[in-house]
């Protein structure tokens, strides 16, 4: 029997990898289809609105990587227990979201000369500036980021951490205590630890 799940995307981690990290957490059985950059002009226009990742599932094309995420964790129950702690996860997920964007303004300038000028400052206060806040978040909540217990917004940041390093070229929680007990936590959860020890090895 198929899995219900198929994931689309490309042949990295990306904004895909808390998808697969959840749907592991879950022990949700998934295909996890990459197909090459140079499929994509072929794939593209079978999209929603010509954008990866792609989540099929009974008849249904979902796109938007946070909001399947959000889909995921009501089904794998890492939802808050209320809407207060909901509003919590999603504040701090959009948040890592702001904070992803960033990063990749810098990371894909193709000019290097324009590349280098916005190096020290995402370097040295966009990203501490976030950081020293999402760590006293995470310290406040007993190394968690919302709800002072296991979320999805934990899920999420550990996944997204291995592309939003790479393409900062740096690591983001070197400073952070709170944040690697977190990660170390959710890298350890049955599910992940096993996607972890299986999953393609690549950068971002």
């Amino acid at each position: 029997m198929a899995p219900v799940y198929k994931l689309m995307y490309f042949p990295v981690k990306g904004i895909a990898e808390p998808i697969r990290f959840l749907l592991s957490y879950g022990n949700i059985e998934f295909e996890d289809h990459r197909f090459e950059r140079e499929n994509w002009p072929q794939i593209k226009p079978t999209t929603p609105f010509g954008q990866a990742p792609v989540l099929e599932f009974g008849g249904v094309k979902a796109y938007q990587s946070i909001a399947i995420c959000r889909y995921l964790a009501k089904q794998v129950k890492l939802m808050g227990a209320n809407d207060i702690e909901d509003l919590e996860i999603d504040a701090i997920i959009d948040t890592i979201a702001d904070l992803r964007t960033k990063i990749a303004v810098y990371y894909k300038e193709t000019d290097p000369t324009i590349k280098e000028t916005r190096k020290k400052p995402l370097l040295e206060e966009t990203i501490p500036y976030y950081m020293e806040r999402i760590e006293a978040i995470a310290k406040k909540n007993n190394c968690h980021l919302a709800a002072g217990k296991l979320t999805w917004a934990d899920v999420y940041f550990v996944a997204s951490l291995d592309a939003l390093n790479f393409l900062s070229g740096t690591n983001l929680i070197a400073d952070c205590p709170s944040l690697q007990v977190m990660q170390d936590n959710v890298l350890n959860l049955p599910g992940i630890k096993e996607w972890v020890a299986k999953r393609p090895v690549t950068d971002v």
